[in-house]
């Protein structure tokens, strides 16, 4: 169905308040981004972090803790559940496509959670995506990396420095690049995460 013709104010051309409201919403976005990954997210106060992110992400969880050197790409799109433990070095990519935490996930040091990149068949290096959720008590070690358009099931295990491509099952284990099954993790998982350490 075709929308009704708007009329627009003299001298304005179609679309031109909507562009420049977009623009000042990336120009925002930028500032903020570059606040916490500048200064907010070096400071050694937990307090101050967690103020912050309250704020800048679109949901931050109860008891969820973000340590130091955690760099957010747009945070707007970035939801963390609850009692999750982020580690100091990580980055997470919501430029365009939201990410999705569940509760008491654990991200290791230095992993990089993508949205975006480019598709290499492209004439016009054109960008290629998609949302990427990590769900409930899925423990993401070091230095993995998980790409866009991924799903990382309940409970599962993505083994240190694993590129993960594609989904992952609940409760597997994953490893290596690109990422496959090494294993299965037990299904009673009771554990509520609770780690805070001082100055980091």
């Amino acid at each position: 169905m075709r929308e009704p013709a708007t009329e627009h104010p003299a001298g304005t051309a179609p679309g031109t308040a909507t562009t420049a409201a977009g623009g000042a919403r990336l120009f925002a976005g930028a500032v903020l981004s570059y606040a916490y990954n500048a200064f907010v997210g070096r400071l050694p106060s937990r307090r101050l972090r967690r103020l912050y992110l309250r704020g800048y992400l679109e949901s931050f969880g109860p008891g969820t803790t973000v340590q130091m050197g955690v760099r957010f790409l747009n945070g707007r799109k970035v939801r963390l559940g609850a009692n999750n433990v982020i580690n100091f070095g990580t980055l997470i990519d919501g430029r365009r496509f939201p990410v999705v935490f569940g509760d008491n996930v654990s991200i290791g040091p230095e992993a990089a959670v993508l949205t975006l990149g480019h598709n290499p068949q492209s004439p016009d290096f054109a960008d290629r995506g998609g949302e990427v959720h990590i769900d409930s008590r899925a423990w993401i070690a070091y230095r993995a990396i998980i790409l866009p358009g991924v799903t990382v099931g309940e409970g599962a295990v993505v083994g240190a420095g694993a590129v993960v491509n594609r989904d992952v099952e609940p409760f597997s284990i994953v490893a290596g690049s690109p990422a496959r099954k090494v294993g299965e993790r037990t299904r009673d998982l009771r554990y509520t995460l609770d780690f805070d350490p001082f100055l980091i």
